[in-house]
């Protein structure tokens, strides 16, 4: 049965020094929750207080409406899968599975019931009578995920459980725990610092920076309406542009812009003030050198990445400002020249000095 948990204020000191800054969240019963930010933002500390691993030094945990801030971490209905795999290379398979059904006393029958179906859930029934040392990453990363199954947990908690994997194996696994999801309806907390994996698996994203909250929602809700320039830059690749602008005084309806002395009327009005300092923020994919859309103005191409699928240019606008641009297809830009750059004004963001969105 999956489980609801709520954070409320949550804090986390080491002495005098806080690094969890009253953090507020609920998740959802089912849900696929994702924490990401960069390292040292605090999503791993986060992860190990609700798991009990540390301990809480303010606020309030509960899980199912219960507080557990003092509940042992045995007895919270959580199952953790590490970075580091945690296998024991002395046991086979189907040991490391039924293990802490073992000690946890569960008769026979009923860990040989669990230890199947986690095996066939996992694909790993070939494997049960070897040793960690005979597989391969991914098949040990399966079993560390199985031994989290057989305990059939109300929440699973995965503290970046890819990270040592290649880019095949990692979109491979990332597939399967999509589907593993979809398959138990557990709640599950997944820990990571690649965005990707963020946007692909998650019901919800809850972005942190220095132990503080910057924005949660679904994807392309952080995708599409970013609450603040960190999040627009987090959530995305490649990483949304950023030029220097500023708001022209000189129009009453305050929709446009200056960049590089170049004035541009956006849809929507901005709450600055006249002559303040602003980012303008635009997605690379949402740039286009074909004549469509508000022109930027031409760019001096600097670098181009040929990928097969698409063509990534790194130019620079008029006014020397480094911009990024994502195109669809094979397209014969060469360094040197200068091509026009167009995007559609209702995919555009801006942020004032502060960061927030105006």
């Amino acid at each position: 049965m999956a489980s609801t948990i709520t954070l409320d204020k949550i804090e986390k000191r080491y002495g005098a020094l806080p690094v969890i800054h009253g953090v507020d969240l609920k998740i959802e019963p089912g849900e696929f929750t994702v924490f990401v930010g960069p390292s040292g933002c605090g999503k791993s500390t986060l992860l190990r207080m609700i798991a009990g691993l540390e301990e809480i030094s303010g606020g309030e945990l509960r899980i199912d409406g219960a507080r557990v801030n003092e509940t042992a971490a045995s007895k919270r209905g959580i199952a953790m899968v590490f970075q580091s795999y945690a296998l024991y290379p002395h046991m086979s398979v189907y040991k490391n599975l039924s293990f802490g059904l073992e000690t946890a006393g569960l008769p026979k029958a009923e860990i040989e019931k669990r230890v199947k179906k986690a095996a066939d859930i996992l694909q790993i029934g070939p494997l049960l009578q070897r040793r960690p040392k005979a597989l391969s990453g991914g098949q040990r990363q399966r079993v560390a995920i199985g031994r989290a199954i057989v305990r059939e947990p109300g929440i699973f908690l995965f503290d970046e459980p890819l990270s040592n994997l290649d880019a095949e194996l990692r979109v491979q696994m990332r597939v399967e725990l999509s589907k593993l999801h979809q398959r138990l309806g557990s709640t599950m907390i997944y820990v990571t610092h690649d965005q990707v994996e963020a946007m692909t698996m998650a019901d919800k994203i809850v972005v942190l920076r220095d132990g503080r909250i910057m924005q949660a929602g679904r994807p392309l809700d952080l995708y599409n309406n970013p609450a603040n320039q960190f999040v627009a830059g987090f959530i995305g690749s490649p990483k949304m542009n950023f030029l220097s602008a500023s708001l022209d005084g000189k129009d009453a309806s305050r929709r446009t812009i200056e960049i590089g002395g170049k004035r541009i009327e956006l849809e929507r009005p901005i709450t600055a003030k006249d002559g303040e300092p602003l980012t303008f923020g635009l997605r690379p994919e949402h740039i286009q050198a074909d004549n469509a859309g508000i022109s930027l103005g031409g760019g001096s191409v600097q670098l181009v990445e040929h990928l097969g699928g698409s063509t990534v240019v790194y130019a620079n606008t008029q006014d020397g400002q480094a911009t990024t641009v994502l195109l669809d297809g094979q397209r014969p830009i060469r360094i040197g020249e200068t091509i026009p750059l167009f995007f559609d004004p209702a995919k555009t963001h801006v942020f004032g000095t502060d960061g927030r969105r105006v």
